[in-house]
């Protein structure tokens, strides 16, 4: 760990070695050393995508199995999930510039009337660390700011909050206009918030209700991979 007694020097590590020292800093939420490894692995010719999935993303898949699992806490992963942010500030150019493929694009807000935002930041973080491209509106949304969002960013997964009683059927006006507007079926739609349950989430017409960031993830990634075999067996 990069915080023992005897300071480790990132750039005397072998590849493997500076990967598994990144997961550790990741879980601590390291985020100058993770930016240090990050220039280091790109000096040593590894791509960026590659230091994306082998490197950032396996080490936050570590810190969201074990948030899932009660190990981890908001606060930690939060931490964790900032460090994985300054990685990424180094990739993201560079990925844009190789094309690298990247596994989905949601458009993450919380529903008008309701400010919260920390569960959503959450999801929006995580989601990141798992290799998608995410586009936060924020609070307060109305149906058009997503309508909007969801057709300028071509997306393929929307993602609603709310945590207050009051603001969660909102959810249901957003999906309805979308399925009047004759798009509802060109969105993976995702829903989460303290009060909501898997119940309420098929009762509004969503594709799945996520308790925490950690399953919103899991959730995603099996969705757009069922979405991409759809589309290969219709090729």
């Amino acid at each position: 760990m990069a915080n023992d007694d005897e300071e480790i020097i990132l750039s005397e590590l072998s590849d493997e070695d500076l990967v598994l020292q990144m997961y550790d800093d990741l879980y601590d939420g390291l985020k100058e050393e993770i930016e240090e490894a990050v220039h280091i692995l790109l000096d040593r010719g590894w791509t960026p995508y590659r230091i994306l999935t082998e490197a950032l993303v396996a080490g936050m898949t570590i810190v969201g199995n074990d948030f899932r699992d009660g190990i981890l806490f908001v606060p930690e992963v939060l931490l964790a999930a900032n460090a994985m942010k300054g990685g990424m500030s180094i990739l993201k150019p560079l990925l844009v510039e190789t094309g690298a493929p990247r596994v989905g694009k949601m458009v993450i807000g919380t529903v008008k009337g309701d400010i919260h935002d920390i569960g959503k930041n959450l999801v929006g973080m995580m989601m990141e660390g798992a290799g998608f491209e995410i586009v936060d509106l924020g609070i307060n949304n109305p149906v058009e700011t997503y309508l909007e969002a969801l057709e300028r960013e071509k997306a393929d997964i929307l993602g609603m909050s709310a945590l207050l009683t009051t603001t969660m059927p909102y959810m249901k006006v957003v999906i309805d206009t979308m399925k009047e507007k004759g798009i509802r079926d060109d969105y993976i739609v995702l829903v989460g918030g303290a009060p909501l349950n898997e119940e309420f989430g098929r009762a509004i017409g969503a594709d799945a209700y996520c308790r925490d960031a950690a399953v919103a993830v899991e959730t995603a990634k099996q969705f757009i991979a069922r979405k991409h075999n759809q589309m290969d067996a219709g090729a």
